[in-house]
Order: C-alpha cells, then structure tokens, then sequence
C-alpha cells in the first residue's frame, strides 16, 4: 500500500485538549504510531524503542499503557476489527429499501476514511503470513463480513445460491480493487458505479439512490481525494 503521513500526536493537535503534568503522550499516541510502522514498515519493525524514540519519550512511558509488546499488538487488532469489521458488518445491517440500497450501505464503508483503513487492513493481512493466530483472525473477519454482504441478498429474494457467489463477487473484488491500488477520481468512480451496480445484482439501480450516494462519498473524502486517488471502483 501507498506510504501514510505519520499521525498528529496529542501534544501536536490544536483540536485536542493539553495534556497535563508529566504526560507527554497519550494511549492514542502510542497505538497511533504503532498503527504507522505496522502499515508503512510491518509488523517486524514494531519495536517499542524505535516508536519511544519517534515519540521523543523513554521506553517507561509505554510500560504506562500496554503491559508488554504483546499486549500493544493485540491493541492494535482490537482496532483493527473494531474500525474494518465491525463498520463493515454494521453498514450491512443499515435499513434499506433494496439490494441496491444495502450495496450502497455496504460502500460507503470504503468512501468513509473513518470506517474503513485499507492501509491497515492489509497491513494486518501481511502479518497474519507470518502468524497463524493473526490469521485466524483474518479468517473470522472474512467470514464476518462475507456473511454481512450474503444478507443484503437473501433479504431481498435472492437465491442462498446466487446471494453467496454475488456476495463473494462484490466483497474479494472490493478488497482486490484496494490490493491493486488503482488510481482513479472519485468523478471516474462515481461515473461507472451505475454499470457496477447492475453487474452485482441484475437489477436496475434507481437514479436517486445513486445520487444520494454520490452526494455522501464528496462529503466523505478529504478534500485531496476527491480528485486524487481513492481505491474502489464501486463508489
């Protein structure tokens, strides 16, 4: 995946409250760089002297929040699953008047930086080559929310046939389109989104559920995306 600007620490952010005392970083601080390193550099090169040193603070300050390296890498996947999966399979569950409607649900996860961190989810995925126990969790994320997309189908008559291969369509060709890192406008995106929609489901996609999608993924993106470089062709 494409290189992350380090996060904003604590201390740095003119939006967050000043910290107090003795603190020099928060929680937040420390998993955010973790977050960094894992993403940019992987797991291999999460070392807790490197992060204190790019957080300018001793290695006791880490010892404040997480009790060992382990204990950080599991906050990380906890975050993890909470930020991609749990989005992911809420999104899925949001009401909706059709199966072009839950798709749409289920796209806007991809639009929305908040709800979903394709850095980090391959990042996790990398990891997980190297560590069965990662991969476990890989694979029960997977299976969560292919099951999340599979009931946008079968809620809306499909077959339990055709909601499993058009929900496995729609899901691995989502997370190939993050792998390959297609450099496309959300203008481009949004133009062919009609032609997906209709490839996934065979059903016509209504204009005004199109448009109200389009109008949600220019307010999501940062402003520099919107012209630049999203990765998902479907929204």
């Amino acid at each position: 995946m494409s290189r992350q600007s380090a996060p904003i620490l604590t201390r740095d952010d003119p939006d967050q409250d000043p910290l107090v005392g003795n603190t020099k970083v928060t929680r937040e601080d420390w998993l955010n760089r973790a977050r960094d390193v894992l993403v940019n550099e992987g797991v291999g090169e999460l070392k807790i002297l490197k992060i204190s040193n790019q957080l300018e603070v001793s290695r006791s300050s880490f010892y404040w929040y997480f009790k060992d390296r382990a204990d950080l890498l599991n906050a990380l996947l906890d975050e993890w699953e909470s930020r991609n999966t749990n989005s992911i399979v809420s999104q899925c569950k949001a009401p909706a008047r059709c199966v072009t409607e839950g798709l749409l649900n289920f796209f806007r996860c991809f639009v929305d930086p908040t709800q979903f961190d394709p850095g980090l989810d391959f990042a996790v995925r990398e990891w997980a080559r190297r560590d069965s126990a990662v991969r476990t969790r890989i694979d029960a994320a997977d299976a969560a929310r292919l099951q999340a997309v599979i009931r946008i189908f079968s809620a809306n008559g499909f077959s339990d046939y055709e909601s499993q291969t058009r929900a496995r369509i729609v899901y691995f060709m989502q997370l190939g389109y993050h792998a390959l890192e297609l450099r496309e406008s959300i203008q481009v995106r949004l133009s062919r989104l009609e032609g997906y929609l209709l490839g996934f489901t065979g059903v016509e996609p209504a204009r005004h559920l199109i448009d109200e999608f389009a109008k949600f993924s220019l307010g999501a993106l940062p402003d520099q995306k919107r012209s630049d470089q999203p990765k998902n062709p479907s929204s």
